[in-house]
């Protein structure tokens, strides 16, 4: 599959999810994550609709099995933060978004 087509099926789930239609986005980014089971872009796709349906599991499982590229950083640790509170695990969560934090406004800057 090549780069247009995939961007072309990424924008066929989005659009699914804006009309309301999960269940199709998902199956179009489950397609896509068979074929492309490391890309950053379609893991935090997919990462989204699990959590929409309840399986903050399956959404950090499919997180930290993709190769996140750094533009996907804030999405990959919201979603993954989201995920583990859902899991009941909220101070697991929170050093995860504090990890994020620090690596973006850097680790002596201890006010956030």
């Amino acid at each position: 599959m090549e780069s247009e087509e995939k961007q072309f099926l990424l924008t066929v789930a989005w659009l699914f999810m804006r009309h309301g239609q999960r269940n199709r986005a998902k199956s179009v980014c489950e397609a896509l994550s068979e074929y492309y089971p490391r890309d950053g872009v379609v893991a935090a796709a997919l990462a989204d609709l699990l959590l929409g349906e309840g399986d903050a599991e399956g959404a950090i499982g499919v997180l930290r099995s993709a190769d996140m590229p750094p533009s996907l950083a804030h999405a990959e640790a919201v979603l993954e933060t989201r995920a583990l509170r859902r899991l009941g695990r909220s101070a697991e969560g929170a050093a995860r978004w504090r990890r994020y934090l620090e690596s973006r406004k850097g680790a002596e800057r201890k006010w956030v």
